[in-house]
């Protein structure tokens, strides 16, 4: 009994999910809440924060992956150019080590065309996967 009136003399708590403005009626103590136009609003209204947070949390996101996009491409640049250098290195070190056996320009011939010959292998290897692409975007391709 104690405890009726006790809470009977609480003040009103409303669901979580009630907008902050509403306040329930004091006229009867059968009172039938908030109607079916402020459970919509509230529901709009929290789709909308939501909307709100997730465009935040994606734009924070793209950000970050930009930021990190930017080294990559910084170190892939960097360890391009010394592979580069290298590569070099080791064709004109190739030059060198042949010269005193053949001669520097047979050794300087025998370089070339070896790299030549590599270059056309990997244009060979490059175009049949550019055919393959090819056949399975095509449309006469078999399925």
């Amino acid at each position: 009994m104690l405890e009726e009136e006790e809470r009977g003399n609480a003040p009103y708590q409303s669901p979580v999910d009630l907008p902050d403005e509403y306040e329930p009626e004091e006229d009867g103590a059968d009172s039938p809440g908030p109607s079916l136009v402020d459970d919509v609003l509230a529901l709009l209204d929290d789709g909308k924060t939501y909307a709100e947070a997730e465009m935040a949390y994606q734009k924070s996101r793209a950000g970050f992956a930009a930021n990190r996009i930017k080294g990559v491409v910084a170190y892939g640049l960097g360890a391009f150019g010394v592979l580069h250098l290298a590569l070099i290195a080791m064709t004109v070190g190739l030059v060198i080590a042949l010269a005193p056996l053949v001669g520097p320009w047979i050794a300087t011939a025998i370089v070339t065309l070896a790299l030549v010959a590599l270059g056309i292998l990997f244009l060979n290897l490059l175009k049949s996967r550019i055919d393959e692409i090819r056949e399975a975007f095509s449309e006469d391709g078999n399925e």
